[in-house]
């Protein structure tokens, strides 16, 4: 059974109450059920007595009363406990949660899956960098975490759109072209252009692959070298974030909105709605409505377009596109943009606390032997996302990077995350997966198979540290849940992390496979199941990471 299913018992036996007379109250939507951290308080507890009490006009421990006792009569239920002011304490039957095992097993990777934002559309950008150079560690960061996200919430049921907006309009697009220019002709990097080696690469390129490209008149060699120069930019970023494991649905292009005349009929549309206003030969936002320190400009007096106004004109193709929720997933030198962005769902007549989420990751560094690792050969003055693989690999860098909130700085230290050590967290993980792989190698070499599902003894998975196994591996679809709603997907690894501690601890005391002539009992089947149930939700938390799940190490 899973707190899911002893959620809607519990919730059933309110409904009873209320159907029986005993209780007059609206029966909760959602009933809370948690693991105790002291396992003498049962395996799972509720507070639903407390929360009935006052609308019900009854003590918390009379009304937890009624429930137990319709609790108590549940098959598998073994023990119903009220706890200090009206808490309820569950103990389930050993075959009741050994099940569980067997249930895992036989729904595979479905286990865990769950709709608890069953339909939602949900529009999700991250990464965006200006393809004005390779993918930096900020970006990767995100790469990681957007992508695991993306995966959580189709779990959950949300319908997700995987969005990459490329900033291909405006004075950086320039300055890269420009850029490329003077290095294909031999000249002096302009002011405030772009270094590095994959410059010239990219200037290279562009001269063998567009014959007579130097011969060009000044304006027409600049505009062959931005264009050229944006698609080798552009797919090379594509390269580098499939190699990564990260998929975009959409590459959508900033330039299109200007082109296409999205930027002016926002606009339009925003007027209509009662917040654009001239002043001063210019057009304006009237964010500050909606919380923004200041209003934004749409387009400056002289009539030239402003980055705001593409991010809203952007923010509507989103919606027009058939999206309900827009996360936008940005840095932390962004950090200004989150009014200004919910403002302009607000200006656009959409709710700003639900249809528009503004997620903000911190800063990543990089050791090794101690020291801070700034500098990239290939790029001059930025860590990439093709550095970041070649030291660490893919692996390492997705888990490490999706494994902690975005709330929070990180440290990469390439030493630990490039040894074979517990230090080494996704090694940790993997090497439990990978350990569980190898009890069913030695099974199969033993001639030992966990048998058929009707001969399943669950009852046998009774100590303790089954017990705690079991009940964490029921945990994982609220998990997963979980980390949906919030959008926080490194809720995922902790969980992993900690059902791999469970997983050793129980391997560690409880044998699976007999020695030498030892019989092949009951025990023996029933501990194969539950080892591949384990085996099973961490390979489904690893996928749900984009981590490989190893059957060797």
């Amino acid at each position: 059974m899973t707190p899911a299913e002893l959620s809607q018992a519990v919730q059933a036996a309110v409904s009873a109450a209320v159907e029986a007379g005993e209780l007059a109250v609206a029966v909760p939507e959602h009933v809370t059920i948690e693991r105790p951290k002291n396992r003498d308080h049962g395996d799972y507890a509720t507070n639903v007595a407390l929360q009935l009490a006052k609308p019900a006009g009854r003590p918390p421990r009379a009304v937890a009363d009624l429930v137990a006792a319709r609790l108590r009569e549940l098959p598998g239920v073994a023990q119903v406990d009220i706890a200090g002011p009206g808490f309820l304490n569950i103990t389930l039957d050993a075959a009741t949660q050994g099940a569980l095992a067997r249930s895992i097993v036989e729904a595979g990777e479905a286990y865990g899956r769950n709709d608890a934002l069953q339909g939602l559309k949900i529009n999700l950008e991250f990464v965006s960098a200006n393809p004005t150079g390779p993918i930096h560690i900020g970006g990767v960061r995100w790469a990681a975490v957007g992508d695991s996200l993306a995966r959580v919430l189709r779990a959950s049921g949300a319908e997700v759109t995987t969005e990459y907006y490329l900033n291909d309009a405006g004075v950086q697009i320039s300055k890269f072209a420009g850029s490329l220019k003077a290095a294909a002709n031999g000249q002096p990097v302009p002011a405030d252009g772009y270094v590095g080696e994959y410059i010239a690469d990219i200037a290279k390129a562009i001269v063998d692959g567009v014959p007579g490209v130097l011969d060009l008149p000044e304006d027409e060699q600049l505009e062959a070298f931005r264009t050229e120069g944006l698609k080798l930019m552009v797919a090379e970023i594509q390269r580098s974030m499939e190699e990564f494991g990260t998929h975009f649905d959409v590459w959508f292009s900033e330039k299109s909105l200007h082109d296409s005349g999205a930027v002016e009929k926002a606009i339009d549309r925003l007027r209509e709605q009662g917040h654009v206003f001239d002043q001063d030969g210019a057009i304006w936002l009237r964010t500050t409505d909606f919380g923004d320190d200041k209003d934004r400009v749409l387009i400056k007096a002289d009539g030239e377009t402003t980055y705001f106004a593409a991010d809203a004109a952007y923010y509507l193709s989103k919606r027009d596109r058939g999206s309900e929720v827009s996360v936008y997933m940005l840095g932390a030198d962004h950090h200004g943009y989150v009014n200004r962005l919910k403002a302009i769902a607000a200006c656009a007549g959409d709710d700003m606390d639900r249809n528009i989420e503004v997620k903000i990751g911190q800063f990543v560094k990089m050791l090794r032997d101690g020291e801070e690792v700034r500098m990239s050969k290939r790029a001059g003055n930025i860590i990439t996302i093709d550095d970041v693989v070649d030291w660490i690999g893919v692996d390492a860098a997705r888990y490490t990077l999706a494994r902690s909130s975005t709330d929070s700085t990180i440290t990469l230290d390439i030493n630990v995350l490039t040894s074979q050590t517990n230090e080494n967290r996704v090694y940790y993980v993997q090497y439990a997966h990978s350990r569980m792989c190898a009890v069913q190698r030695n099974a199969d070499t033993q001639g030992i198979t966990r048998g058929a599902a009707e001969a399943f003894k669950p009852e046998l998975l009774d100590s303790e540290w089954e017990s705690d196994l079991l009940g964490h591996l029921g945990e994982f679809p609220r998990v997963l849940a979980f980390a949906g709603e919030t959008r926080e997907p490194h809720r995922v690894a902790v969980y992993l992390e900690e059902l791999a501690a469970k997983y050793h601890r129980f391997y560690d005391n409880c044998r699976i496979l007999p020695r030498g002539d030892e019989e092949v009992t009951d025990l023996t089947r029933a501990r194969l199941w539950l080892a591949d149930a384990t085996r099973t939700v961490v390979a489904n938390g690893l996928t749900l990471l984009g981590v490989t799940a190893p059957e060797r190490m």
